[in-house]
């Protein structure tokens, strides 16, 4: 599994996707990260933010709740239609191809959140960050949240995969992760088993070094790219996520 063809978008992306997330997705942790995003950030209300992809609006409704004008792109019309239902003011949500974004010199901000970047071939997660930085007005910032791959090296046992079971009641979803070392790919297929069905599906992301990431968005056109940890420490071979800056 080496790039978009073995990602099931449609198999992974689902109903059964915000049923098992909804356990780990919280109020709370929702308000934590989008605290921690208008900080990074540092913008005032009014600003434009685009969020790509946006999921079910988690993170859109709550930037607009607190004065940014948001717009939320997702393929999915299943979570634009939940992020639709809660929706505040101040937000519009836009179905659409994340590597096929039509505007240009519009945002202040461009979120991409919750590891949802790097689910193409390498020339198409290319051509997505400078999709990313044709959509910001000069002097914007784009900011990504990702795994850092670094950890997950750390984490992997003798042999390169990993496991990693989610359980709501008697429902359970079990991610079995492969992780390619030689193109930083994880590989997974997806088991859920809900009401007493068994379903199986594929998925696959890219993973980076925050210096790969980091020369990849200059050569998208950033002018100038910062990683941190989680919280936006230092970034260290122990962060559990990767936060990565990236200035027009």
């Amino acid at each position: 599994m080496s790039d978009e063809s073995s990602f099931d978008f449609e198999g992974v992306f689902d109903e059964d996707y915000l049923y098992f997330y909804e356990t780990m997705l919280t109020d709370e942790r929702s308000d934590r990260e989008t605290d921690f995003i208008v900080s990074m950030l540092g913008l005032k209300p009014g600003a434009q933010v685009l969020d790509v992809p946006c999921g079910h609006g988690r993170i859109s409704n709550r930037l607009a709740a607190r004065g940014f004008r948001v717009t939320g792109l997702d393929a999915t019309e299943l979570f634009l239609d939940a992020a639709r239902k809660d929706a505040p003011a101040g937000v519009e949500y836009v179905h659409g191809d994340i590597r096929k974004l039509e505007w240009t010199g519009r945002f202040d901000a461009v979120l991409n959140w919750f590891t949802s970047f790097g689910y193409f071939d390498d020339d198409t997660n290319r051509s997505v960050l400078r999709g990313f930085r044709a959509a910001l007005k000069p002097g914007g910032v784009a900011l990504l949240e990702l795994q850092n791959r670094d950890r997950l090296l750390t984490l992997l046992p003798s042999a390169p995969g990993m496991a990693h079971l989610f359980e709501r009641g008697d429902d359970l979803m079990l991610d079995k992760n492969t992780l390619d070392l030689s193109t930083s790919r994880i590989a997974a297929e997806r088991i859920i088993v809900r009401n007493g069905r068994v379903r199986r599906t594929l998925f696959t992301v890219r993973t980076f070094t925050a210096a790969e990431l980091s020369d990849w968005l200059i050569a998208a056109g950033f002018a100038e790219v910062q990683v941190f940890g989680a919280e936006g420490e230092p970034f260290s071979r122990e962060s559990t996520r990767l936060v990565v800056v990236a200035r027009a």
